[in-house]
């Protein structure tokens, strides 16, 4: 049986680390760590995801500040208030729930937000120091995800990894974040001919393709480390009960050394991770240090685990 990789409580362990942080921030008289989210229309998603943010920013004594918008706000409008928070030195970390309504346009909103105050890395000078090794806040998904591996292999060097989608927010950012860590990377995507061979071989596999169950048992060798990303809804024909199932046929990889599971798996991971950025922004602009989360070891990865990786459930 494969090990189940906790992703619950790593995040917590995370969110420890993060609180003591934030704790040492305020006891040498600065300012907690503040971050703003903007909300444009009534996505009901996102709003669960908004709420779940300001909830965990309360747990961790960051200071957060929800900006609710209607969903006819006019794009100038949007990027004036982003440009008044850009100026506000209480706000260290800026974070636009997307999807914006369609009269919007995303990049050039996530553009607007300054690059230091950028907690969700999408930035592209963050995400330029992140593909040439020089800094920058790295996403917050990618970050979990290279957390989770490291609690069951420390050490990457010159293991194969695969990572299967080539997504901006995931795959790229991952399989640059797998470089670093001196792996051996392939990138997958809809157009890879012979995707299970290539899967046969990696000693690490990231499934981020979003196609519910897409790898299938005899796709992961013996002892391979499994993080499945993918989250999708479908409709379970025994039960006629809608069931979450990620893009990793969960049953029959029992084979591999370790596997997330979904859910509990990379999704804690997303927001604890947001958390730590943005007291890693805010020390960047207090300049309490000179660097803004300029590696992933800025926060705790490998450092935080031992032995096997054989994390318990809860």
């Amino acid at each position: 049986m494969a090990d189940i990789i906790d992703g619950r409580a790593i995040a917590r362990q995370l969110d420890e680390k993060t609180k003591a942080e934030v704790d040492a921030l305020v006891a040498a008289g600065h300012p907690a760590p503040g971050l703003t989210v903007i909300l444009v229309g009534d996505d009901g998603a996102s709003q669960v995801y908004v709420r779940r943010k300001i909830k965990s920013c309360e747990k961790v004594g960051i200071r957060s500040n929800e900006h609710r918008l209607p969903a006819d706000t006019s794009q100038e409008d949007l990027l004036a208030l982003i440009d008044q928070l850009n100026r506000d030195p209480e706000v260290h970390g800026i974070l636009c729930q997307v999807p914006l309504p369609d009269h919007i346009d995303t990049r050039l909103v996530l553009r607007s937000i300054t690059p230091e105050k950028d907690v969700d890395g999408f930035h592209p000078v963050n995400v330029g120091r992140l593909s040439t090794g020089t800094g920058g806040i790295v996403p917050c998904t990618p970050l979990g995800v290279m957390m989770l591996i490291h609690s069951v292999i420390p050490d990457l060097t010159g293991m194969d990894a695969v990572v299967i989608g080539k997504s901006n927010i995931v795959g790229k950012p991952v399989a640059n974040l797998l470089l670093d860590a001196e792996a051996t990377v392939t990138v997958t995507h809809i157009y890879t001919h012979g995707l299970p061979a290539i899967c046969r071989k990696a000693d690490v596999i990231v499934a981020a393709a979003g196609a519910p169950e897409l790898v299938k048992g005899d796709w992961v060798k013996e002892g391979a480390v499994i993080i499945d990303v993918g989250i999708t809804r479908i409709m379970d024909e025994e039960t006629g009960k809608e069931r979450l199932v990620g893009d990793v046929a969960f049953d029959e990889c029992q084979h591999a050394k370790a596997i997330t599971p979904v859910p509990g798996g990379v999704g804690p991971m997303t927001i604890a991770c947001l958390l730590a950025n943005t007291v890693q922004a805010a020390k960047g602009l207090m300049g309490v240090n000179k660097d803004v989360s300029s590696d992933y070891h800025d926060v705790p990865s490998r450092s935080m685990f031992t032995g096997n990786g054989n994390i318990p459930n809860e």
